[in-house]
This record gives structure tokens, C-alpha cells and sequence, in this order.
């Protein structure tokens, strides 16, 4: 598996297919792998040059246990770092959950590198924006830990039990503390001037908020009947023709 460096710090990424290039990057407690797992690679791979990225914290690449490691800027320029390891001026991203906030910040720092992006699942306003509403849903008290939460999520999946075993829980803390730090990049997503498709779930949180960005800042938009936040990534025999037709264009 090839390495790229920043700050300091080893991304691992892993490239199949031809084509034009389009960066996949996961959500919270994933490696690049899920994609495949999920079905999305191969299907891609058919007209692309994939290149999947384990995120900091996860997978092969480095686990720092400092919050500011996982910064904004630093998650932009680890991906950005991918690019310039592989000699890639442009790529489409496609990213869900902690994924889609890692393209918005590439769309905020670098928007010269990315032709298109794809965001799943996160809108650009921020995760704690979103937490108060998820809690009072599951009747719990407004102090609850919303990581746990996340985490209970992630090991409802084999998969993610397996990178989640595999990692530094400290590392995962950390990762998840910048997270949901997060004011949001909404603004600077507005003046980024990258053409984004969003999309999410019907029976997730975050579905109305990004549907109301994306009416609000022409950007396209889709929903996945019925899905929540795990179940939408599971269905790619409805999330992939969308996709394909906004990155084929």
C-alpha cells in the first residue's frame, strides 16, 4: 500500500481501476477499504482510477492521539497530499459522514485541486448543530456523549468492529474530539466554486439540512428512501447511478 506525508504524519491509500481519478475518503471509524466492502470500488473502478484513503487515526495511515492533528486544515492537506504523491493536479472526491466534511475543507483550503465533489451524510454546518435533536429523538439528556453514541453505531457493522480493534482508541478519541469541534464550512463551501452533489437518507438528521443547503447554494441533491445514517452507504445500487452521472458530467 503506498504512503503519502503530512505534517508529518503517513496517509496509506490504495489505487485500482483507469480512468479519471476520484478520491474516496470514509466516514468516522472506516478505512479506505469500506468502499470496496460496500461495493462501491469495483463498480467504479470500471470507468476510474479509485483512489481510497484510510483517514488519519485509521486503517494503515498514522494514529496521532492529539486532537490537533485532526484539524480542518490538516484533514485537507493529508488529502491534498494524496494528490500530490500520485502527480494529481484535479481529482473528484467523494466522501460520506466525516468524509464529506473532509472534502468540504479541501473545497474550503485547496478548491483549485478538486473537479467535483460528492458529500454524504454531513451537511456543511456542523455536527454539533445537529446533536441536540438526535438526543432529544433518542430521549436522552443533553449531556449525553455523542461519541459514544457514534461509536455504538460502528460496531454494529462487522467491518468497522474489525478497524475498530485494529486502531488506538485514544487515536479514535481524538479524532473524533476535533470532529465535533467543528463550527462548519458552509460559508466557505458557498464561495468554493466546486460543483457538489449531496445526498443522505430520508431517516437521517442530517437529510433536510443538507436538501436545504444545496437548494439554498445550487448544488445538486439526492435522497436514499428510507435510510438512515448506517443504511444509506449499504445501497449503492441506488447511490451509484446518481453519482456516476454527476462526476460522468
Amino acid at each position: 500500500m503506498p504512503f503519502a506525508y503530512a505534517d508529518g504524519y503517513k496517509i496509506a491509500y490504495a489505487v485500482s481501476g483507469s480512468g479519471a481519478p476520484v478520491v474516496l475518503h470514509p466516514g468516522m471509524f472506516e478505512d479506505g477499504g469500506h468502499w470496496a466492502h460496500l461495493g462501491y470500488t469495483e463498480v467504479l473502478a470500471e470507468t476510474h482510477t479509485v483512489i481510497a484513503v484510510d483517514p488519519l487515526g485509521l486503517g494503515a495511515s498514522d494514529a496521532p492521539r492529539d486532537p490537533a492533528a485532526y484539524a480542518l486544515e490538516r484533514r485537507a492537506a493529508s488529502v491534498v497530499a494524496v494528490f500530490d504523491d500520485l502527480g494529481l493536479d484535479r481529482a473528484a472526491f467523494w466522501g460520506y459522514s466525516l468524509g464529506a466534511l473532509t472534502g468540504y475543507a479541501v473545497a474550503a483550503c485547496a478548491p483549485e485541486r478538486l473537479t467535483r465533489l460528492v458529500a454524504g451524510a454531513y451537511d456543511p454546518y456542523g455536527f454539533m448543530a445537529r446533536v441536540p435533536a438526535v438526543l432529544a429523538a433518542l430521549g436522552l439528556p443533553a449531556d449525553h456523549d455523542p461519541y459514544e453514541l457514534v461509536r455504538g453505531g460502528a460496531l454494529e457493522s462487522a467491518y468497522q468492529v474489525g478497524v475498530i480493534e485494529a486502531g488506538d482508541p485514544a487515536a479514535h478519541r481524538a479524532n473524533y474530539e476535533a470532529f465535533s469541534r467543528e463550527p462548519g464550512l458552509a460559508d466557505r463551501l458557498a464561495a468554493s466554486g466546486v460543483p457538489t452533489l449531496m445526498y443522505a437518507g430520508t431517516a437521517d438528521p442530517w437529510h433536510d439540512p443538507m436538501r436545504d443547503y444545496a437548494r439554498s447554494h445550487g448544488a445538486e441533491f439526492f435522497s436514499v428512501a428510507d435510510a438512515d445514517h448506517a443504511t444509506t452507504p449499504r445501497r449503492p445500487s441506488e447511490v451509484l447511478p446518481h453519482v456516476l452521472g454527476f462526476l460522468a458530467r
